[in-house]
């Protein structure tokens, strides 16, 4: 017998990932590789644009794990779109991805009003897609192979 709990819990939670990550390592050959490269640990990346007053004008927030970067985040302040900064944030973090972790690919995931001709037009394929997520909206997974 077993009593389910709902209530949010961050040790559990970690536990959680910790005995998942424990069990897909001992499952893996693949993961197991992972355990002695630089690509073994996630880890953040962020590119910020700071306008001349020093306010937020655009960024991306992301992170690099498996040789792969996850673009979780971007996004460029309206008075600034149009201008390429969306371009350049999304360069800057697929080339400090690939030059300085040895990432050989990208992924991300845009909605259907947002920007998947954006990310189109910059090398990324449509992999995959869920529709009515959110109800109405269709959810595209992208990702592009690096050089």
């Amino acid at each position: 017998m077993f009593r389910l709990e709902t209530e949010v819990d961050k040790d559990r939670r970690i536990l959680l990932s910790e005995r998942l990550q424990h069990s897909n390592t001992e499952r893996s050959p693949e993961l197991r590789a992972l355990l002695t490269t630089p690509a073994e640990h996630e880890l953040p990346l962020e590119i910020w644009a700071i306008d001349e007053s020093g306010a937020l004008a655009g960024g991306l927030s992301g992170r690099t794990w498996a040789y792969w970067l996850h673009v979780d985040l971007l996004w460029v302040d309206p008075l600034h779109r149009g201008s390429g900064l969306g371009s350049q944030l999304l360069a800057e973090a697929e080339r400090r991805a690939e030059a300085d972790r040895s990432c050989t690919r990208s992924r991300l995931e845009t909605w259907g009003f947002q920007a998947p001709a954006f990310y189109r037009r910059r090398g990324y394929e449509v992999i995959g897609q869920v529709e009515d997520y959110p109800p109405g909206v269709t959810e595209f997974i992208l990702t592009k192979a690096f050089s």
